[in-house]
């Protein structure tokens, strides 16, 4: 497949497609797997990159006549391969997004992909739009002067289209509960805030500009709680900061959601940055944790992050202390075929799990240019060595810690019920 300037796209019937695992294009017959397009998925046309192909003659060749195109793929699908091209100078770096290898086959269209969650939480079709305006405008009625309402319904629902905004319009699942306006990291692919001086891309959503009260936080979540399916609360949203930097906030709010109703999940999304701040907020509450990684190595990890006054060494700590307060904790483990999946990150992230005994990886794609943060990782095509392959990095992680749960979204608590309690190991 290729694409036009006007973002038209084509077959190409006589040139094989191709995928790409860190910076080697690869035969589509070399992906682990390719799937149909899940519906919701989008397809894009990537200005000033030309794609790899198998030409006629069955040779690696880049196609001349066109532009590459990729796939971003539905929620609850890992990507297997990247999208596969060559970079023109003067290209643009490429938006937020995931850039999935894809195909056209037998009139279909094929992504190097697979559904690691079962969940249809975000599936586009499970969407009634009628009723979701009319949910969205009753959560305004009943909460007129909550903040934290008027933020969710007016800009995550309609300016971001959310899917866990629309789901709590919809009145069903994961609640997402923004706290915090400030970060303690300056990420490199931060969605809600990229520093123009710095960055030639725009965040994909504007950051929450105010601190929400624990009696908001507490008024919404309660609600969701007693009412939802298989509810759960959750405070670290894309349209924030972090929220350790609201603690206390949010273990007040916390105590006054325990105090109305013992039902569902609160979970507290977060970069893991302070094991003190975890402790607190376990003990005042909370049943779950997902902490992001970029990398299991520290180095890939700050070169990301950029964390200001905490350590990877300091998330690694807040993974192995919540873990053994009981809590249920995953990895929200940003995924990017040919990094993901080298030697050395795999057996950094053994001896991570190793150590922790944390319960859940989410296998979340990465979103980002992978060309531009290979160039703000400081990482060369020499310095990588030859990729395992994801789907079977996910199988062997399995063998090797039976116990571990995969999954793409926070787990209801029937999920975390199930799980047996594993002590980690001494610090």
């Amino acid at each position: 497949m290729y694409a036009r300037e006007d973002g038209t796209i084509y077959e190409e019937p006589r040139w094989g497609a191709t995928g790409r695992s860190g910076f080697q294009p690869m035969p589509a017959s070399a992906a682990e797997k390719w799937i149909p397009l899940p519906v919701g998925s989008k397809l894009f046309y990537l200005p000033g990159r030309r794609p790899w192909g198998i030409n006629p003659q069955g040779r690696l060749q880049v196609y001349e006549k066109g532009y590459a195109v990729a796939a971003f793929v539905a929620p609850a699908h890992t990507q297997l391969a990247l999208a596969s091209y060559i970079v023109e100078a003067g290209a643009p770096v490429l938006p937020l997004h995931a850039y999935t290898a894809v195909a056209w086959h037998k009139g279909r269209f094929y992504v190097a992909a697979t559904r690691i969650d079962p969940s249809p939480r975000q599936d586009i079709q499970t969407y009634d739009f009628e009723r979701m305006e009319r949910g969205k405008e009753a959560l305004l009625r009943r909460f007129p002067g909550n903040r934290l309402v008027a933020h969710l319904m007016q800009n995550c629902v309609d300016r971001y289209c959310c899917p866990a905004a629309r789901n709590l319009a919809l009145g069903r699942w994961e609640c997402p509960l923004p706290t915090s306006p400030a970060c303690n990291a300056a990420c490199i692919g931060c969605i809600s805030l990229q520093e123009p001086h710095e960055s030639p891309i725009p965040s994909t959503q504007e950051r929450l500009t105010f601190r929400p009260t624990a009696e908001e936080i507490a008024e919404l979540a309660i609600y969701h709680l007693k009412t939802a399916p298989d509810p759960i609360v959750s405070f670290g949203q894309g349209c924030e900061g972090e929220p350790l930097l609201v603690w206390k906030t949010i273990a007040e709010a916390v105590r006054l959601i325990r105090q109305a109703t013992p039902r569902g999940i609160i979970n507290v999304n977060t970069n893991g940055a302070w094991p003190d701040a975890i402790t607190a907020l376990a003990e005042a509450g909370v049943d779950s944790f997902r902490i992001s990684l970029n990398s299991a190595q520290p180095t890939w990890y700050h070169n990301y992050y950029r964390p200001r006054n905490y350590t990877f060494e300091m998330v690694v700590e807040s993974i192995r202390r919540a873990v053994s307060l009981g809590k249920w904790v995953s990895i929200n483990y940003f995924t990017l075929p040919g990094f993901t999946d080298q030697p050395t990150e795999i057996q950094a992230l053994h001896r991570l799990l190793h150590h922790t005994r944390l319960h859940m990886i989410q296998w979340r794609n990465f979103n980002i240019d992978p060309d531009w943060y290979a160039q703000r990782m400081h990482i060369t095509p020499t310095s990588l060595q030859k990729p395992y392959g994801i789907l079977r990095l996910m199988r062997s992680l399995k063998r090797t810690f039976p116990y571990l749960t995969y999954g793409y979204f926070n787990p209801p608590a029937w999920l975390i019920r199930k799980r047996k309690p594993l002590a980690p190991h001494p610090a």
